[in-house]
């Protein structure tokens, strides 16, 4: 797919998805919804990407939603199809929503916030399965400050990551959380300098790529996302099933073969 606002490029089985509007602090428009959207859906079906980098040109990872998009937007159009994802039976409905689709990729996506995250950009970077950080990020939910709510499940997930305590005070304060303020909270996982972030992102997402079983984390990852909506009983019950798959897996075979012979490993994800 030609995009127009995003660049999209795969080196090292990383896929890195640019948010390219510099000058509006990569704010989003339905066009770059619906580009980035497809954009994960190119990363997740190409069998030579193992992990996928989403973060933002310039000073910004991405803004939120571009003002000029709501002027005159009808309130109930939210909730428009033409704003809704096409429905797979073969994924769970809670992570099908219009921005709640990351956790439905098979891949680790990792946001690399390189500036300010708000509203809607916190909102994508809180979806994502690691949320790494420019020392020089900064990160709000914003929506209070703008006459809104605690949009697009955010009162769901952020609770889930920072706590009950922190996520209330993010989401009614709507203040500014400097990047090591946001790693003493658990909002991102890991901190580096502005100079050589994206060089430390890129690293990290190839460590993933290659140091674990992409089918593994593949699986690690449905785990990890059904977790919330099921019993103790329900999640020891798909651990055992896949277990059992994991046991008669290429990857599993490597697994131990590179342990036994001191080596790196190569796998294949099956």
């Amino acid at each position: 797919m030609h995009y127009t606002e995003l660049n999209y490029a795969v080196q090292d089985a990383v896929a890195t998805i640019e948010l390219n509007r510099p000058e509006q602090l990569n704010a989003l428009t339905f066009k770059l919804e619906a580009e980035l959207y497809q954009a994960i859906c190119d990363a997740d079906a190409d069998p030579d990407v193992r992990t996928i980098v989403v973060t933002g040109a310039g000073r910004a990872f991405c803004a939120g939603m571009d003002i000029s998009q709501l002027e005159g937007l009808p309130p109930e159009d939210i909730r428009s199809r033409r704003h809704m994802r096409t429905f797979d039976m073969n994924r769970r409905a809670d992570y099908q929503t219009r921005y709640s689709y990351f956790p439905a990729c098979s891949k680790p996506i990792i946001s690399a916030v390189n500036g300010a995250a708000a509203g809607l950009g916190l909102v994508l970077a809180l979806y994502s399965d690691f949320r790494l950080a420019s020392r020089s990020a900064v990160f709000t939910t914003a929506f209070a400050k703008r006459g809104l709510v605690a949009e697009h499940g955010v009162a769901w997930i952020l609770p889930r990551i920072v706590g009950a305590a922190h996520a209330t005070d993010l989401l009614m304060t709507s203040r500014r959380v400097e990047a090591e303020e946001a790693l003493r909270i658990g909002l991102v996982h890991q901190l580096s300098d502005a100079a050589d972030f994206r060089a430390s992102a890129h690293a990290f997402a190839l460590r993933l790529g290659r140091e674990v079983s992409p089918r593994s984390l593949r699986v690690m990852k449905r785990q990890l996302w059904e977790a919330p909506f099921q019993s103790l009983a329900e999640a020891v019950c798909l651990a055992n099933d896949e277990m059992v798959r994991s046991l008669g897996s290429e990857d599993f075979r490597e697994g131990v073969a590179h342990f036994v012979e001191r080596r790196a490993p190569a796998f294949t994800g099956q």
